[in-house]
């Protein structure tokens, strides 16, 4: 077996390979380069869930970021567990081939109670008192007070969020690189955000500084990585989820469904809650795919006409569609919807901002019923964020419960970069570079990426 080092560099695309990217393009020159053709939808779980196991999300279930929990009425995303992804892993086949086998898998999702040797991924701690603490879920148990005593407390507010900076790629990064020095792992999986957040930010714009800063900043730690691989006579693979494209601004597809009266929602002291279950049909939005699972089949053809209406989506799958999408699987809605280039999908359910939900206002990723990118930014209306911030922050640690409502709930074109869809250009999607050119393929797809990684530790 030859020992292999596979980075995911998130939101990296062929067209951002170049001379703000020393290190990866030194890497393709000595291997080679080649766009990678993306599954639907392109986001982070389904694509990674593709590449570990061969499979389109039809096969191993990963529809989207997440899904509609149809038993319990609920809608989760970012789930950790394991256990959700259908379909043999890389590194399980791998072990079936040689029990000599072993794999570190660094902050590739759904990392929990996986089999991979040695593993680590964000769990924040949540104690009683309402408190939200940066922490890491790491296997074996033992590996997270020992990445803690050598790298300090994962910057967890630094790897979403508007403070989201290089610093938690930085410290995956040197976690990483540890774990391979005293581990020596067969087939090492990691995991570097950074690229994510502006190109989401600002949009995929090369001229703009900030881009320009962001791809010098995750390729030095790609040349670390890379260094140290060779080092230990590595092979090396870099890849990516998905590229990112340029957008306007959001498609309100739940709005358009509360309007038609498809959507029922609860008051809570004043507020209005999403009611999943009591509602006819709701969209679960996640970048620029949306499943819409429809509770009541009769207003089945009503809700597909309406979507089709809307300004801004490009598609909307039926069951024969979803086959032809490889998206057929139980967890999808009745319905998915996917948007036009320009576009993407809030999840907003609310008419009127007054009722907005308090979480709305604040980063939350699991009581969101979608994904909401404009939690990369703080509130442009907050004249002194910084000051709004820390006031927050001083109330929380004397004790007080307080709400960190510092996001807006109506800038949706504030965001000016998505994914999920098919790209118009190979060159703006996901990428594939290997160190090794005697296994580059002519054509690379994500279903391809677990045989790609077991030909170069087996040297097939």
């Amino acid at each position: 077996m030859k020992q292999t080092l596979v980075i995911l560099v998130v939101g990296l695309s062929p067209a951002l390979v170049g001379e703000h990217t020393p290190h990866l393009s030194k890497l393709a020159q000595r291997g080679g380069l080649r766009p990678m053709r993306a599954v639907t939808p392109a986001v982070t779980c389904s694509a990674q869930s593709t590449m570990v196991t061969g499979l389109t999300p039809s096969e191993h279930g990963i529809v989207a970021n997440g899904w509609h929990f149809r038993d319990l009425s609920e809608t989760w995303l970012w789930r950790q567990s394991n256990k959700l992804v259908g379909g043999e892993k890389i590194w399980d086949e791998a072990k079936r081939r040689n029990p000599d086998f072993t794999c570190a898998k660094m902050f590739w999702w759904y990392n929990m109670y996986s089999t991979a040797d040695w593993s680590a991924t964000p769990r924040p701690m949540y104690p009683a008192d309402g408190r939200k603490i940066p922490d890491h879920y790491s296997y074996p148990a033992d590996l997270h007070d020992e990445l803690d005593s050598r790298f300090g407390q994962f910057p967890l507010f630094k790897f979403w969020g508007p403070a989201a900076d290089i610093s938690s790629s930085r410290w995956i990064s040197d976690a990483t690189k540890y774990v391979m020095q005293t581990r020596s792992p067969t087939l090492t999986l990691t995991y570097l955000s950074h690229l994510d957040y502006n190109l989401q930010r600002l949009g995929p714009d090369l001229e703009h500084p900030l881009i320009q800063q962001d791809l010098q900043a995750v390729d030095a730690l790609c040349g670390e990585l890379i260094a140290e691989a060779d080092a230990a006579d590595m092979q090396v693979m870099v890849v990516s989820e998905y590229g990112i494209t340029p957008v306007t601004d959001a498609v309100h597809i739940n709005r358009a469904l509360r309007a038609a009266g498809l959507i029922q929602v609860r008051r809570e002291q004043g507020r209005e809650q999403l009611d999943a279950g009591a509602s006819d049909a709701f969209a679960l939005a996640d970048h620029q795919i949306a499943h819409v699972y429809v509770n009541n089949l009769d207003r089945l053809a009503e809700t597909k006409a309406l979507l089709e209406s809307l300004d801004g989506v490009e598609h909307v799958l039926d069951d024969a569609g979803k086959r032809e999408w490889g998206l057929d699987h139980e967890r999808s809605g009745e319905l998915v919807a996917i948007s036009a280039a320009d576009r993407w999908f809030s999840y907003y359910y609310w008419l009127d901002d007054a009722r907005a939900p308090d979480y709305s206002n604040t980063v939350d990723i699991h009581r969101k019923p979608g994904y909401d990118p404009v939690e990369l930014f703080v509130d442009p209306k907050i004249k002194w964020p910084m000051l709004a911030i820390g006031l927050r922050l001083i109330r929380k640690k004397l004790g007080f419960r307080t709400l960190m409502d510092v996001i807006s709930n109506q800038q949706t074109q504030l965001v000016k970069g998505s994914h999920g869809r098919p790209t118009d250009d190979p060159d703006h999607g996901p990428v594939f570079i290997t160190s090794n050119a005697s296994h580059l393929p002519d054509t690379v797809a994500q279903t391809d990426i677990k045989s790609l990684v077991l030909k170069h530790v087996f040297d097939e």
